[in-house]
């Protein structure tokens, strides 16, 4: 099958524009990817691997490699196929995004990847005031505002810590985009509608309101103004800029919290509720209302996710296993708050233990932590804050059980690795000053 070069490159550049934005919608965006796939093994002739390419894909694949690894230590032939499906993405990405390094365009499928998910974001806002104006005038009228964001990710079809992980990111990007334009003296136009889509996506991740992606968005402004002082562009234009940003968003965020109350209790009190109650939750009255969501909670799954890990040293329970092991485990230990909602381990790293022992945190500290490498050798913000936002997000949560975590990882993982490729073969072109 012939294609002209320009043609290859605009559609494969589409794809990962498309799948970028549609990350948060399961069932469309897992048909892209097949999609995806099946374009690029067309003309797999056109993929190009060095050792430098291998190792990082390596790196990107290891979970799925790890699962491969040790899929004997499933109970069940078919559940453990199931979760090798589950993160068949991180097998595909990075086999044919950094096979074809030199079709990746950074910072265009960043930017289009900000435009169009806030585009779609105020799509869903207007939906949701259309279709739920009793929860609207509910939360209007400051009743439930804790449910508020939890809603507003549902009526998407999306959990929202994992929805606000990628709206982090996003605001994240929105930011560098607004030192850029006022550096590249840009129309005035231009400006205020870069500014207009990043407070607009600050916005949404204080509508959807979860704790780690409000800090973490926090950090990650911090990071990207950082590396912009470090550019030595025009350092009066910078801070002058940086200045106006956070009026802006202090403004915001003063105006939101004013209509919200809740999150003034949310981020104190609910938080580190009932400290002296972990592994002891059912002693507290109606934890389901009380400590749901809070850190108390996650430390008695965390405390109970390690001593079934020890148990199960050196190779872990199992992929397919993790899960029911931990519920039996919470029953036999009489922890009957935890066992009635089958609480997940909330953290990445305790989650592989259980199920792969001794390797599975040495392979997720890998594959996060290679991102990290990636940022800070390119000495990129935007790089950077993605590894913030998902190491730390992966400490509360466990993502890579999770389309939205697994995909979302791969595709930016693989985009930042072919990014990094790039510059390596600038730099290597660069002659040396004798």
């Amino acid at each position: 099958m012939n294609i002209s070069e320009k043609n290859f490159n605009k559609i494969f550049h589409i794809f990962l524009c498309v799948i970028a934005i549609a990350m948060i919608f399961r069932k469309p965006c897992s048909l892209l990817i097949i999609l995806f796939a099946a374009f690029n093994l067309m003309f797999f002739k056109k993929l190009k691997y060095s050792k430098k390419q291998l190792i990082l894909m390596a790196c990107i694949a290891s979970p799925i490699l790890l699962e491969l690894l040790l899929f004997w230590n499933n109970d069940s032939f078919t559940q453990g196929l199931k979760a090798i499906e589950k993160r068949t993405s991180l097998l595909i990405f990075p086999l044919f995004i950094i096979g074809n390094y030199q079709r990746v365009n950074f910072l265009k499928i960043v930017r289009t990847y900000v435009i169009g998910t806030t585009v779609i974001m105020f799509f869903f806002l207007i939906r949701f005031v259309i279709l739920f104006p009793d929860l609207v005038e509910k939360y209007l009228n400051r009743i439930d505002l804790w449910e508020m964001g939890y809603q507003f990710a549902n009526s998407i079809g999306i959990h929202a810590p994992a929805l606000n992980m990628h709206l982090a990111f996003v605001s994240v990007c929105a930011l560098y985009f607004v030192f850029e334009s006022f550096k590249n003296q840009e129309k005035l136009v231009f400006k205020i509608s870069t500014l207009f889509v990043f407070l607009s996506s600050f916005f949404f991740v204080l509508l959807v309101n979860t704790r780690m992606a409000l800090i973490n968005v926090l950090l990650g402004f911090l990071i990207v103004f950082f590396y912009e002082i470090r550019s030595k562009f025009n350092l009066k234009k910078i801070l002058l800029t940086g200045s106006v940003i956070v009026v802006l968003l202090g403004g915001i965020l003063f105006l939101f919290v004013q209509k919200n109350p809740y999150m003034k209790e949310k981020y104190s009190s609910v938080t580190f509720a009932y400290m002296d109650k972990v592994g002891k939750l059912d002693e507290i009255d109606h934890p389901e209302i009380k400590v749901f969501n809070s850190l108390v909670t996650r430390i008695s799954i965390w405390k109970s996710a390690w001593e079934l890990s020890v148990k199960n040293l050196p190779f872990g329970v199992g992929a397919s296993d993790g899960k029911p092991e931990l519920n039996k485990y919470y029953k036999a230990t009489n922890q009957h708050f935890l066992a009635k909602y089958e609480f997940p381990t909330h953290n990445q790293f305790l989650d592989f233990l259980l199920k792969f022992g001794i390797l599975g945190p040495l392979v997720v500290a890998l594959y996060i932590f290679a991102i990290g490498y990636l940022g800070f050798d390119l000495k990129n913000g935007m790089i950077l804050s993605f590894f913030l936002i998902f190491f730390t997000s992966n400490l509360t949560d466990d993502f890579l059980l999770r389309f939205d975590g697994i995909a979302f990882s791969g595709l930016w993982s693989s985009i930042f690795a072919s990014y990094w490729v790039q510059q390596k073969i600038i730099l290597d072109k660069v002659p040396v000053a004798v």
